[in-house]
């Protein structure tokens, strides 16, 4: 049996809440149900099955949602960001100190991973009451990790990094060696050969973002989207307490959550309904956008934004130009009354990139029946292909396996009441191979809780 999870963004706090800890011990106790029936074969009889390989697919801890790298100020020698030279002393080092931060933060979730232990009987005659055996065998577990766009770091080569990793793989129970954690299956082999066995191909999905990936360099480098977050999201709490000292501490580390907003056009939404909800004057509105322009002049002026900005070729960055523009010289309710036509309008679209599975060379060669990626947060099941003789055996599909994430949703009834119902979701996929789950190759499982 095959689990596959993505994007669980455990942070170190700095930068908004993780999911709780009760996703991960239900997530455990699924494992032991799920793991049960796949041990029922084609032929009905009962035999437990020999192993279970968890992958988790990219964005598992979050190092880069940390208010940690704005200790150090440009043009200073101890300055150091995602983008900065990464053979410094100075990088590992911080990297070290936010990831020890997030397992910190995260250690009862991390230590349901490390402890994982399923369980099931030895024997069954009916699938009812089989929580009530005794005679229980534990199955083989396998943790795997591969990297995405913001643990991309676990992927940086060399000895000092090599010790994060160790931390890493000690903290989770990872099944790996310290050695730089694998972007593509090519880069583990070991791991690529378990997922021929299921007829798997995944990988985070970010290499079709090219805003969260640099083509040109590859993924073992920062990304402009990898400024924006730093500079930006992470950074703006830190001014607005800075600049407005007036401003409670609440309302910050609300703001703090700016991240988990959704839709993400109806983050000005949030910024006015915490202003609201503190009881504070509609002039601090003005105050705090204030500090959004400003940080986002400063922003743009970045020697690593200026740099990525081609000569002759609308790219990222003047796309960013011009938002950031357009939010300077617009006043916030435009903003607000944007947001929401654009919610009334086109409320429920989302990101997918099932077409881009189409382009994959396993898929062409028919290699692999199931594509699967991360990082758009939206669990979605896409048909791709199936051969004329339609057995279901030989069906393509396109999986994304969605995200353990919390949100503050915007609410449909009233919006310009600015209300937003948070909420925890959880989503993954598992895959089954030869004759378990009574020849059963597939299944997803999602849910959502307060």
């Amino acid at each position: 049996m095959l689990i596959i999870l993505s994007d669980i963004h455990l942070g170190d706090g700095s930068c908004g809440h993780s999911i709780s800890a009760d996703a991960f011990y239900v997530f455990a106790e699924r494992l032991d149900e799920m793991a049960m029936r796949a041990s029922w074969r084609t032929d009905d009889s009962y035999r437990p099955i020999e192993r279970v390989d968890i992958l988790l697919l990219g964005d598992i801890l979050d190092p880069l949602h940390s208010t940690l790298w704005l200790d150090t100020k440009e043009n200073t020698p101890e300055y150091t960001r995602p983008w900065t030279n990464k053979t410094k002393p100075a990088y590992a080092k911080k990297l070290q100190e936010i990831t020890r931060a997030v397992l910190k933060k995260n250690d009862e979730a991390v230590r349901v991973l490390r402890e994982l232990k399923v369980e099931i009987p030895q024997n069954l005659t009916s699938q009812r009451n089989w929580e009530e055996s005794k005679d229980l065998v534990e199955i083989e577990t396998h943790i795997h990790y591969m990297i995405g766009n913001h643990d991309w770091f676990y992927g940086i080569p060399g000895a000092t990094f090599d010790e994060i990793r160790a931390e890493v793989i000690d903290t989770l129970g990872l099944s790996q060696a310290s050695s730089p954690f694998p972007y593509f299956p090519k880069d583990d082999p070991v791991l690529a050969k378990k997922l021929a066995e299921y007829k798997v191909y995944a990988h985070h999905g970010d290499i079709h973002d090219n805003f969260n990936y640099n083509a040109k360099k590859g993924r073992i480098n920062s990304s402009l989207g990898d400024v924006f977050t730093v500079e930006m999201l992470n950074r703006f709490p830190l001014e607005v307490q800075k600049r407005l000292p007036e401003v409670p501490p609440a309302m910050i580390n609300n703001l703090r959550e700016i991240s988990h907003v959704r839709p993400v056009l109806a983050t000005w939404l949030w910024v006015s309904s915490q202003i609201k909800h503190n009881n504070l004057p509609n002039s601090m509105q003005k105050k705090i956008k204030k500090v959004w322009d400003a940080i986002g002049s400063e922003f743009l002026e970045l020697d690593v934004v200026r740099k990525a900005d081609k000569k002759f070729k609308f790219d990222n960055v003047d796309k960013l130009e011009i938002a950031l523009q357009i939010s300077k010289r617009t006043p916030i309710k435009t903003l607000n009354d944007l947001a929401l036509w654009i919610q009334e309008e086109f409320w429920g679209g989302e990101i997918s990139f099932a077409k881009k599975a189409l382009k994959e060379p396993t898929f062409l060669d028919k290699e692999a029946h199931y594509i699967v990626y991360g990082h758009t947060h939206h669990h979605e099941v896409v048909p791709l292909d199936t051969s004329e003789s339609r057995t279901r055996y030989d069906d393509q599909v396109y999986f994304n396996s969605g995200t353990w994430h919390t949100y503050f949703d915007l609410a449909i009834h009233k919006p310009h009441e600015q209300k937003f119902v948070p909420y925890q979701m959880v989503s993954y996929l598992a895959f089954y191979k030869d004759d378990q789950r009574k020849g059963h190759r597939y299944e997803t499982l999602s849910g959502i809780f307060s």
